[in-house]
């Protein structure tokens, strides 16, 4: 039963939080709602960063979920600058760090994630950064440009972002990565070759390969890059980027159940029923794959918040999705639908020597996961037919000349 009055309290101000904030007015729901935010501006998109922010595009009032009257005008206490310590379940309050408590009736864990530091010698230094915040994006702008050397640390997508932003503001860039190819963890081959042409046409250098074991600073200072290879890449700033982990340390030590991330349902909810978790901090279920996984995605935040918010106000659950997410690199839109799990074969679909192309994964006759480089009708049909679970002609999909709807048809 769903209770009109309760008192809704949010933790964490990000994609998911705002969202959730958003619809539970949007749905009807008239009870407080409590919005506690670490950064001292409202709910933000936060892909951004590693693009418009940095190249000037785009500021805090652009990027913003809601204008920030919004959530007066709509009765939502939000309160930014504020962090959460500990929760209270026996009492259902939160305790915050400045003293305060905030008893709550519901309470939603959206706490994201945060980036993996690298624990080796000299990682304090100034200019050695990472890209969650507007905050870290406004410093990393403000240190880069022209006669200026970027190194950035891990060779995933936010690593490849970061460079192509750094290459168009004018500073010499150097990926560092750890394995012997780009996206390892996340891409095939073909997608990793392919980048990687593509940024060194552009003038960004790679370090496949190799350890970063240390940084090195003067007056405080970073001025390089030591790997393991006794080699110092000397460069101006460091981004490092090789990975997340989720803020669920506030629900592990209320002992709420935890994996990868706080365990939750297909409703977002935890195992206290009191409670759910939503965006990069939850360990969801995936239906389609018939297991649970920590996602990292807008999409993912707004699916969990849509569900979050059925649950909490009485209505129909929403819809399941196919996972998705995008990158944008110079004039390249990368665009991904699916998880390639326990997949058994490879397709490519158009050539990537046009940049136009797509790859496809496939568990027997199943689409499990497609990658996209400007190539809309491949990536709309493909996360169709990965939701849908039909059966797929494999030669027909690798035939370009076969419409995308002939393949999904």
């Amino acid at each position: 039963m769903s209770d009109p009055a309760a008192h809704v309290v949010i933790l964490g101000a990000g994609h998911a939080g705002g969202t959730l904030a958003a619809l539970l007015r949007q749905q009807g729901h008239e009870g407080p709602i409590t919005l506690v935010g670490e950064e001292p501006i409202p709910p933000y998109q936060r892909p951004p960063l590693s693009k418009a922010w940095l190249k000037g595009e785009a500021d805090a009032d652009s990027l913003a979920l809601k204008p920030l009257e919004f959530y007066a005008e709509h009765n939502i206490d939000f309160r930014p600058a504020t962090r959460a310590k500990r929760l209270e379940r026996s009492r259902q309050v939160v305790h915050l760090e400045d003293g305060g408590v905030i008893a709550y009736d519901l309470l939603a864990i959206a706490t994201g994630a945060r980036a993996i530091a690298l624990p080796i010698p000299g990682a304090d230094l100034s200019g050695v950064m990472f890209l969650r915040t507007a905050a870290d994006a406004e410093q990393l702008k403000a240190t880069i440009g022209p006669g200026r050397t970027l190194a950035v640390v891990g060779g995933g997508y936010i690593g490849l972002e970061v460079a192509a932003s750094g290459r168009a503001l004018g500073a010499e860039v150097v990926v560092l990565e750890r394995e012997d190819r780009l996206l390892a963890r996340v891409a095939c081959d073909t997608l990793s070759s392919f980048f990687k042409g593509y940024h060194e046409q552009r003038g960004v250098d790679f370090e496949l390969g190799c350890s970063v074991v240390g940084f090195e600073g003067r007056d405080g200072f970073v001025t390089g890059v030591r790997l393991a290879d006794g080699r110092l890449i000397a460069c101006d700033a460091v981004v490092v980027g090789v990975g997340a982990q989720p803020n669920d340390e506030i629900a592990r030590d209320a002992g709420l159940d935890c994996a990868r991330g706080v365990v939750v349902d297909l409703e977002a909810r935890t195992s206290d029923p009191n409670i759910f978790a939503i965006g990069d901090v939850a360990h969801r279920p995936m239906p389609i794959y018939g297991r649970m996984f920590r996602m990292e995605s807008v999409p993912n935040a707004l699916e969990q918040a849509k569900q979050a918010a059925a649950a909490i106000t009485g209505r129909p659950a929403p819809a399941g999705e196919a996972p998705w997410q995008w990158s944008d690199q110079y004039d390249l839109k990368l665009q991904i639908a699916g998880y390639a799990f326990d997949v058994d074969e490879i397709l490519v679909r158009g050539d990537p020597a046009t940049a136009k192309f797509a790859v496809f994964h496939l568990k027997g006759d199943q689409l499990q996961s497609v990658e996209a480089i400007n190539s809309p009708p491949e990536f709309m049909m493909g996360k169709q037919l990965i939701l849908s679970r039909r059966a797929v002609d494999k030669a027909r999909l690798a035939d370009p000349s076969v419409s995308m709807k002939e393949v999904a048809a």
